[in-house]
């Protein structure tokens, strides 16, 4: 008989939000992945279609240095942010987050007074949120489809048109 791996639970932190006085749209994921973590890096797994939908969706060819990724959400007034500050969790798949801390949502909002839309970047960012936080009067919330790799379910150009809907604010 094979001796059985520990099921190890981990503790795991996400980043600080990516953002700026001028942001207008904040792009709420759950928790950062695990290369993503590994990477310092938002939506840092390669095979991850966050910067090529957001490019897409916006006209731009698609940067490859982390500082340029940045810039480009800079430029098009986009901040990213997680609803877990922390939690336990084994792997990368947000059903395996387990006591979860929320981020400062509310003051996040209450701070970034050109905030006009919340996309929730997959179901469980959404879950999540409503869970600890109330939606505010002004702010437009869209639900969007995961651009994970655990979401390879929806083809690239239908997970684009349903992106569209947070540029119209």
């Amino acid at each position: 008989m094979l001796p059985q791996k520990p099921n190890l639970i981990v503790s795991k932190t996400s980043f600080a939000p990516v953002s700026n006085t001028d942001t207008v749209i904040l792009i709420l994921g759950s928790m950062p992945g695990d290369k993503s973590l590994e990477l310092g890096q938002y939506y840092g797994h390669a095979r991850n279609r966050f910067w090529k939908v957001i490019s897409t969706i916006t006209g731009n060819d698609v940067p490859v240095t982390y500082p340029d990724k940045i810039e480009l959400l800079f430029r098009l007034n986009v901040g990213v942010w997680d609803v877990v500050h922390k939690a336990n969790r084994q792997g990368s798949l947000d059903s395996a987050i387990k006591n979860e801390e929320p981020n400062d949502l509310d003051g996040f909002i209450a701070r970034h007074e050109n905030l006009k839309v919340i996309g929730f970047n997959g179901g469980k960012a959404e879950a999540l949120f409503n869970k600890y936080f109330g939606r505010k009067e002004g702010v437009k919330y869209v639900s969007l489809p995961s651009t994970s790799p655990a979401n390879a379910a929806i083809d690239f150009d239908s997970i684009c048109k349903k992106w569209q809907r947070i540029l119209h604010y």
